[in-house]
């Protein structure tokens, strides 16, 4: 029998060492221990614009992931991919708690993410009257304010966004948080975001996923 029969390949992801979109995928795959090559997509120089990339991902974002003989785009998507094949446990069992723990990560990929997207607030910067801190601050800050309050709507005891346990919610904070960091915003200001931040950042499956380490130059 051939000894390459049955192999599994390693998976590739392509993505951009700031990208909180593969930052959360490089979470996902950590937690898993799933291994795979990360392939650099420089955004500052255009790479996601170029043929060969929007042949994988046609929108021209990060992160595109090749596994299990396909390519997956958009960071949520992919992440539940990966929930539904390894049963991660990402969005917990119960109908409610699914509802929960989606609203909390849609709050953050789907509400504030978007508006701080570099070329969104580049284009916003350029018509005038802002400037990119100011920006990425204000919008930060408001999202961030909302989470705080959905978090303290659960008034049980929760290690994490929803209980003990890792969830999506997870996954789609700490990169926030970081962006956070780098634009500037006072996380003193949402004690229970930071908190679970802090706890979650110390994971082993979070550091080694963290953009310092993912740096073409680290």
């Amino acid at each position: 029998m051939d000894g390459k029969a049955g192999a599994v390949m390693q998976a590739i992801l392509h993505d951009y060492w700031r990208s909180s979109a593969s930052y959360r995928v490089r979470i996902g795959l950590n937690l898993l221990g799933l291994p795979y090559r990360s392939v650099s997509v420089d955004l500052l120089g255009g790479d996601q614009r170029g043929a060969d990339y929007l042949a994988r991902n046609p929108q021209g974002l990060v992160p595109a992931l090749e596994i299990d003989g396909v390519i997956l785009t958009q960071s949520l998507a992919i992440l539940e991919y990966l929930n539904e094949t390894h049963a991660a446990g990402w969005l917990g069992s119960a109908s409610l708690e699914k509802a929960r723990i989606r609203a909390l990560a849609y709050a953050i990929a789907m509400e504030v993410h978007p508006v701080c997207n570099l070329r969104v607030a580049r284009y916003a910067v350029s018509l005038g009257g802002t400037t990119l801190e100011d920006w990425m601050k204000h919008f930060i800050r408001d999202g961030l304010a909302d989470f705080e309050a959905m978090l303290a709507q659960n008034r049980r005891p929760s290690q994490y966004c929803h209980g003990g346990v890792v969830s999506l919610a997870d996954i789609c904070l700490v990169p926030q948080v970081y962006n956070a960091t780098r634009w500037n915003v006072d996380m003193a200001e949402f004690p229970k975001t930071a908190a679970i931040a802090a706890r979650l950042e110390i994971l082993e499956a979070f550091a080694d996923a963290h953009p310092d380490r993912a740096s073409p130059q680290s």
